[in-house]
């Protein structure tokens, strides 16, 4: 059996310092908000090269409170990818605002400012670009189109811990950036957990009110605000891998890179790196007409696969109402041909090669 991401195997690389430091937070009895949390968010905000790094519940979460404290409401656009997970378009929702979906370059998977400009009305107030599958976005182009229409911009980097673009962190760029902790992220706890980044005092301001019931003084309330704070235990999870995230990316991409290898000359597409910045891999995804094979091959052979994303936002039913007659025929044609394999950094050479090899197998007289 070979897992899509290994998390025993790292568990036993870390176990030693994560025990320890669970031991102590338990002797210590300081559970919320405590010295791991201010002190991952010192180390994660050094990390991404920004002000202020605020942890929260979850990654939706950090996009929900980021927007709020941007100002976004209701009756407000914000311009976003479909070929995504919901939770991009449900921290829009949460707020009020609406989110408006445009298609994606073929080769990244991620939104353009050609697409983007195309959907911006008097209405749109902030443009969501999601650093899928940790690939960064062309924020360049976005960021300056931004600007010209005074638009803010909320990076969704769930998926994009580690990436950069010209020596930038993804999530450093915009007005604020949210994060996922999801265990199976390239920086992941062992249990739910997120974080806002943002180099905007004001907006960091608001948002650890809003996490912790609109507070900063227990027992004073300047707003409506949520429980929605990152867990002391988790916290020292974060810190033991934060240590270690370059190592991990970088494995991340030597697994990608011989994958490609071994799969050029196949009828298929696999990851594209456009070169404006480093891909982390949080999924190796490639395209094939002959999805459905690869994936019932893999099954057989006890090799872990996965479809992200089968059916794009702008077709789910809880959005048709703002969806009605949208075609975005990239991300459609996308969702019909995506398949992602196991991708972690304890994979070894050896497992990539059988999965390669089951994929040829697979592939033989097609």
């Amino acid at each position: 059996m070979i897992p899509m991401v290994n998390l025993k195997a790292q568990y036993a690389e870390l176990q030693p310092e994560i025990e320890q430091g669970l031991r102590e937070v338990l002797e210590s009895c300081a559970f919320i908000l405590g010295p791991n949390v201010q002190a991952f968010e010192n180390e994660a905000a050094g990390y991404l090269g920004v002000k202020h790094a605020i942890g929260v519940a979850s990654g939706t979460d950090a996009l929900h409170l980021a927007l709020l404290a941007e100002g976004i409401g209701a009756g407000d656009e914000v311009i976003t990818s479909a070929f995504t997970f919901i939770a991009t378009a449900e921290a829009i929702r949460y707020v009020g605002a609406v989110p408006v979906f445009v298609d994606i370059d073929p080769g990244t998977f991620n939104i353009t400012a050609e697409a983007i400009e195309q959907a911006i009305t008097p209405r749109t107030r902030a443009v969501m670009p999601v650093h899928l599958f940790g690939q960064p976005a062309d924020m360049d182009s976005i960021q300056t189109l931004c600007r010209a229409h005074d638009l803010k911009i909320i990076e969704d980097c769930a998926q994009s811990f580690g990436a950069s673009i010209a020596g930038r962190q993804t999530g450093s760029i915009g007005n604020a950036a949210g994060y996922s902790f999801f265990p199976s992220k390239n920086l992941g706890a062992y249990g739910d957990g997120g974080l806002v980044a943002t180099n905007s005092d004001d907006t960091a301001a608001v948002v650890r009110k809003l996490r912790n019931h609109g507070s900063d003084v227990r027992y004073h309330h300047d707003l409506i605000g949520y429980n929605s704070r990152l867990d002391e235990m988790q916290a020292v999870v974060l810190r033991a891998k934060l240590k270690r995230i370059d190592t991990y990316n970088q494995h991340r991409r030597a697994a990608a890179h011989l994958y490609s290898e071994l799969l050029t000359g196949l009828p298929l597409s696999t990851p594209f790196e456009d070169g404006v910045g480093v891909h982390v891999y949080h999924q190796y995804t490639l395209l094939s007409e002959h999805r459905d094979l690869l994936f019932e091959a893999l099954q057989a052979e006890q090799i872990a696969c996965a479809i992200y994303y089968p059916v794009p936002l702008h077709r789910q039913k809880v959005f048709a109402d703002a969806c009605t007659g949208l075609t975005l025929p990239v991300t459609e044609a996308i969702s019909g041909q995506c398949l992602s394999l196991p991708i972690c950094p304890s994979l070894t050479d050896a497992q990539i090669r059988e999965i390669a090899g089951v994929i040829k197998t697979a592939l033989y007289g097609v």
